[in-house]
């Protein structure tokens, strides 16, 4: 499939998200080829693509917001992903009244950095915080709802437990969320014996779900997808997997959904852990749902959009 916009040269040319944007023929092209063409099937709803300067980074965020949006949901994607595949999520979240502000982490989708790479897990809370700063900037509705798939729902949860929670913050949903992948135990000791070698080692693409089409086009289609794993991802997740198992506990009771054939995350262990740090979480188990839930198979996605609908509706 032909790669109808240059990443680059698309972000080179936006603006502030909170100015006023004109909208650019590579935006265009951009929302058609990932299906993100939401004003269309929302009618009277509004989108926006720009940039937001964090920490070095040029990362590229987006919002959508319909004619009286009730709410705010702010949407934190998963490792390797970008916002561009999350348009399933952003349909449901309009199609509840709610505003959708999202951003393509630093080394992922649109933003800048190094493919696929941080520094320090430290690094994504800049981005929620600068995220949250946003929402505030373009004066969406509260409260603020927290959605974070994997390696997002591990920023979400970093922010809740060891961050500075806002008092517009509502409801918080963690799908397939990431404490530790599973066998991290033998992830460590690879990550060790290569990273004095190696900066990165050739990603395999998994069947993390059970939409073929979403697996082909991410796997041959998708020019946004990073080839490579780079070791210093894995060392500042080493060092972040300590850091939020030793957190303090929250009051908060975050929903929670996770499928049982999930091979990508140790989610016995990591629920384990949440239901130890949060008070009360709500956990939806989806039989034969793999990890990523937000481009799962339609009937598993119906069934989890049923469940959240329902608690924040």
């Amino acid at each position: 499939m032909p790669q109808p916009f240059e990443s680059e040269t698309l972000r080179s040319r936006l603006r502030p998200l909170v100015a006023a944007a004109v909208e650019l023929p590579e935006v265009q092209a951009y929302r058609a080829f990932y299906g993100l063409d939401l004003p269309g099937k929302h009618p009277g709803v509004e989108h926006r693509l720009g940039s937001v300067e964090v920490g070095g980074y040029q990362v590229v965020a987006q919002a959508w917001w319909p004619p009286q949006p009730k709410a705010t949901l702010l949407l934190m994607h998963g490792y390797y992903d970008h916002i561009g595949l999350y348009r399933h999520v952003v349909d449901w979240a309009l199609s509840m009244g709610f505003a959708v502000l999202a951003c393509d982490l630093p080394g992922h989708g649109l933003s800048s950095g190094v493919r696929a790479s941080i520094g320090e897990f430290a690094e994504y809370q800049l981005v929620l915080k600068a995220l949250l700063g946003e929402a505030a900037a373009l004066q969406l509705p509260q409260p603020w709802h927290l959605c974070g798939q994997s390696t997002g729902g591990a920023i979400v949860l970093d922010h809740l437990l060891t961050g500075e929670p806002a008092a517009a913050l509502g409801q918080t949903i963690l799908l397939a969320p990431l404490v530790r992948p599973r066998a991290w135990g033998w992830s460590r000791l690879s990550y060790q014996l290569v990273r004095a070698f190696v900066d990165a080692i050739p990603r395999r693409f998994s069947e993390n779900s059970n939409d073929v089409e979403f697996l082909r086009f991410v796997a041959q289609d998708d020019p946004l997808q990073p080839r490579n794993l780079p070791t210093a991802w894995v060392g500042a997740l080493s060092r972040w997997v300590p850091h939020i198992e030793s957190a303090p506990r929250s009051l908060r009771s975050p929903l929670i959904v996770q499928g049982d054939a999930d091979l990508t995350v140790d989610w016995r262990h990591n629920l384990e852990v949440l239901r130890d740090k949060f008070a009360a979480p709500e956990v939806l188990m989806l039989p034969g749902a793999r990890h990523h839930l937000a481009n799962e198979s339609p009937e598993l996605r119906e069934r989890y959009f049923r469940f959240l609908s329902e608690r924040l509706g």
